[in-house]
């Protein structure tokens, strides 16, 4: 029943748009995690067989320490991909005229549950927090307020380290963009940190957007973050995961106009798109694992572009689903692989069912 009244809500919404279609929108995006090395040629099929009939022609992966970097070897994660495995993604991507683009979280989530990740595992005098320590058993909340550590933006040696991780990402996955994440930062301007205590924690993260963009620029290309710390969570409603309660989201009013913003909301079709595209800012909206949900986000994005003026238009850029696993992971469950656990009851709120819903097959 849910499936049935999924699929008639998509007819509702794309029928009220006969002289539109998903391939009208300029962004059709997909989000994951890059495939460990183990599932680089299901991935490709996965390409070649889902993403491409679908017409998405974005492609979002979190690579993160996932790549053998020779810059910095000691960030690397155990079984990471070799640099051939990602030009067969390159080559895969390029052949369907998907725009491939790698993510390294930067700023924050710089660890996960109770383990700090290989950047601060590696160099933890870029800790923003080195008094907080991290737990044998991580629950939320917590006397700290942990939930992910940053790293300081304002320690001296931390932006040669990151952006020559960028820079070799990039060059890997020959990319005119850079993903750089900046989502769900608690941790910054921090009183007990000698560099960014007493600062405007606005500023700050405005700044290191800044910092990315410029030297991203450099080469030719462009800036995406999510766009959550640029929301106020407190007058919004929206709160502290898909909104900034620390003050951050003054930062929409000081970040560069040619970065693109990715706006995620899972539980509810939020319209912050408008807000976003007022303020000057390209935006995409982001839905995750809720099939009505995202057919309301797309709806929205379809409204948002036939209804603008002539210079709010182009800021509407259009949809990209988020998958907030691995590739393999999803992979398994969109195939059929993972199967129901005993007594686990069928669920129509997954990525997969999200998935096959927004970005239903296209005919060429």
């Amino acid at each position: 029943m849910k499936r049935l009244s999924t699929f008639f809500l998509l007819l509702f919404v794309l029928n009220g748009f006969a002289q539109t279609s998903i391939d009208s929108l300029p962004v059709r995006g997909f989000c994951i995690g890059a495939p460990s090395s183990g599932r680089v040629e299901s991935f490709i099929k996965f390409i070649n067989e889902e993403l491409a009939p679908r017409h998405i022609n974005t492609l979002v992966l979190r690579v993160d320490f996932n790549y053998q970097y020779t810059s910095h070897p000691e960030l690397r994660d155990k079984d990471a991909l070799s640099n051939a495995q990602v030009k067969q993604l390159v080559a895969a991507s390029r052949k369907h005229g998907i725009r491939l683009i790698p993510q390294i979280n930067l700023l924050g989530h710089q660890s996960w549950a109770g383990q700090t990740t290989n950047l601060l595992k590696v160099y933890p005098d870029f800790d923003e927090t080195p008094w907080v320590k991290m737990p044998e058993k991580y629950a939320w909340p917590n006397p700290d307020g942990l939930y992910c550590k940053s790293y300081c933006p304002l320690h001296p040696g931390v932006h040669k380290v990151v952006f020559e991780l960028v820079d070799e990402v990039c060059d890997a996955f020959e990319t005119d963009a850079f993903h750089a994440g900046m989502d769900e930062v608690f941790y910054i301007g921090e009183d007990k940190c000698p560099r960014c205590g007493g600062r405007d924690k606005a500023e700050l993260y405005a700044g290191e957007v800044w910092k990315i963009r410029n030297h991203l620029a450099e080469k030719g290309r462009q800036l995406w973050i999510w766009g959550d710390r640029l929301i106020d969570g407190k007058t919004t409603g929206i709160g502290m995961w898909e909104g900034s309660m620390n003050n951050t989201h003054r930062a929409v009013d000081l970040v560069p106009k040619d970065i693109m913003v990715c706006d995620w909301h899972y539980e509810r079709p939020d319209k912050t798109p408008v807000y976003f595209a007022m303020k000057g800012l390209s935006v995409i909206t982001c839905p995750w694992r809720m099939p009505n949900n995202a057919v309301l986000q797309l709806k929205d994005i379809f409204d948002y572009r036939n209804t603008a003026t002539a210079d709010m238009k182009p800021r509407y850029q259009g949809m990209m689903q988020t998958v907030w696993s691995d590739a393999g992971t999803f992979l398994d469950e969109y195939y059929g692989v993972r199967k129901p656990k005993a007594g686990e009851a069928p669920n129509n709120n997954t990525p997969a069912n999200c998935f096959r819903t927004l970005f239903p097959v296209v005919g060429k």
